[in-house]
């Protein structure tokens, strides 16, 4: 295989940083995945769930999107495989009564390491909980933790971090005067968008943990963001801009700004002007209600 020249060298870069946000961290996996067997056996869970069959010798269906298939060869039956089922309104019910108990940030952190009811948990290799001060004015959501996040166990520490580092100095602040979350705190394989269960499992703690912390004011990072925690089906470019509200449980109506995410300014470069409009408006909100 001949070597790139020079003057290709810079494209692969560029294409490699590519997949390496998009989550292709790795050419082959270990063992063959077939994507299609893993869709008909979450239909399949997902109706027996619904709708018990007649009763019979089978072993009914409990992989969910992770089982393996049955028809497993002899090299690889011996391997206990993970199995998650796919998770129901008991483990969002059971969500809500997990976070609604946390006092404190320590418990709420807690409380989600111990809850197995998102699948997400199982292929994510850390709990991405937070950042920065508990104490902060500003909190600041994204959606879900990428791959640097992932292995690292923080939010925002990749190349829309590093941005996102930038646009706090812009307004005189940092990660140590500013709290930092998602939405999910599980990476999703491949960095895929969650599903809209996944978020609703997951909405509770978020919202415990923006009621705990109780900022003076709240950026969503992103539209997935936006919409989850301010309850509204408007995109991004239509939201950013514009003062809402994110209540909490006990009424309390903590001032939201959307904007943009940092990684999709990494990949629309011609819109961190707005973004920057946006930062500017949190940081004269801050001034204000200091």
């Amino acid at each position: 295989m001949n070597a790139p020249s020079p003057q290709n060298q810079p494209a692969l870069h560029e294409l490699l940083a590519f997949y390496l946000e998009a989550g292709v961290d790795e050419a082959l996996t270990e063992e063959p995945v077939d994507r299609f067997a893993e869709m008909a056996q979450i239909r399949s869970a997902s109706a027996s769930t619904s709708a018990p069959g007649p009763s019979s010798d089978r072993r009914p269906q409990t992989g969910g999107a992770f089982a393996e298939s049955s028809s497993t060869n002899p090299a690889t039956a011996q391997r206990a495989p993970f199995t998650a089922a796919v998770p129901d309104e008991a483990q969002v019910q059971l969500a809500r009564q997990l976070a609604s108990q946390a006092s404190n940030l320590d418990e709420l952190r807690e409380a989600m390491a111990g809850f197995d009811g998102c699948n997400l948990k199982f292929t994510a290799k850390n709990l991405v909980f937070a950042d920065g001060s508990p104490d902060a004015s500003l909190m600041l959501v994204g959606e879900a933790p990428g791959r640097d996040e992932d292995l690292e166990g923080l939010p925002f520490v990749g190349r829309s971090g590093r941005l996102l580092d930038r646009m706090l100095a812009a307004i005189g602040l940092d990660r140590k005067s500013a709290y930092i979350a998602n939405v999910i705190p599980w990476r999703p394989p491949g960095n895929r968008t969650p599903t809209p269960h996944e978020t609703e499992i997951c909405r509770p703690f978020i919202e415990r943990q923006i009621e705990l912390v109780n900022p003076k004011v709240l950026v969503n990072l992103g539209g997935p963001s936006a919409k989850t925690l301010l309850n509204t089906t408007e995109g991004i470019l239509r939201l950013r801009g514009n003062w809402r509200a994110h209540t909490t449980a006990s009424g309390i109506a903590i001032p939201a700004m959307p904007t943009l995410h940092p990684a999709y300014l990494l990949r629309t470069p011609a819109h961190k002007r707005l973004a920057w409009r946006d930062f500017v408006e949190v940081k004269m909100k801050l001034r204000s209600l200091s």
